[in-house]
């Protein structure tokens, strides 16, 4: 399926999706983005050559797509001039806590796709979690599956619900990682070694570790066991991490992840 495509919203999201489409071979003709944001505006028109609108106006009518990537907070005030052009076509929503029934009373289309995207999509390798409200067809999913395949894996659930703890695994699953390596490098320089070394450690060791659970296709439990001797210096790291509470402290973490998540459904008026 191939046709007009309009994005609510230009920021490193939208920006991620737009490449990957021109990449893809969509062509620049049939994309557009409004961006109030002046700077942001004109970069995406030089560096892409897509038309960058300051405002909505009527051309959002040729729309097949309309991408909304926009704050949530902001989403009432982009929605307003976009309701009278966008009725016709598809929504697909980037926003995070801002649910269906919110998206199509504001856009006047009870089709809508849900996405919930992670920051590594900016570089093509991020996993995106998906929700299509019953008015979806199948064709549109595949075609969402299609806009959303350069920024790298998707996954649909089939509850709305389910969106909640996608955004408190994999949405802010990038934070805990990145909090982790954190803990690592200044653990490397306690030993030590220099702050270069430690990331450079840290990092490859991260990398190499999910590309292995990712192509073994065995749990993360019995990968962990097979580097755990008992006696040897993982068991040591280990024991010391869940007689600290580790492993029960993050299963809470991500669990309030999903509260809040649930929490900014209701502000924004779920």
């Amino acid at each position: 399926m191939s046709s007009c495509i309009a994005f609510i919203g230009g920021g490193n999201m939208a920006s991620a999706i737009l490449g990957g489409l021109l990449k893809a071979g969509h062509a620049a003709r049939d994309l557009r983005v409004v961006e109030p944001h002046a700077p942001q505006r004109e970069r995406l028109a030089a560096e892409l050559g897509i038309q960058a609108l300051a405002q909505a106006d009527a051309s959002l009518a040729d729309a097949q797509l309309v991408v909304w990537a926009v704050k949530p907070q902001l989403f009432a005030e982009a929605a307003a001039p976009c309701a009278p052009h966008v009725g016709a076509a598809l929504q697909l929503s980037v926003m995070a806590g801002l649910r269906s029934d919110a998206i199509a009373r504001a856009s006047g289309s009870a089709r809508v796709v849900r996405a919930m995207p992670n920051t590594p999509a900016l570089i093509g390798q991020g996993i995106t979690g998906l929700f299509a409200r019953a008015e979806v067809g199948e064709p549109e999913r595949r075609w969402i599956e299609q806009v959303l395949a350069p920024t790298g894996r998707t996954l649909w659930v089939a509850r709305e619900q389910d969106l909640d703890a996608v955004t408190a695994l994999s949405g802010s699953g990038p934070a805990y990682f990145f909090f982790v390596v954190e803990q690592m490098v200044a653990a490397a320089r306690d030993m030590g070694l220099s702050e270069a070394q430690g990331r450079e450690l840290a990092l490859a060791t991260c990398a190499g570790a999910a590309a292995l659970a990712l192509q073994s296709g065995e749990s993360p439990t019995l990968l962990r066991e097979r580097v755990t001797s008992k006696g040897g210096t993982t068991h040591a790291a280990i024991s010391s991490l869940q007689a600290d509470g580790v492993d029960a402290a993050l299963r809470r973490a991500v669990r309030a992840a999903e509260q809040r998540a649930r929490e900014l459904g209701d502000e924004f008026g779920g």
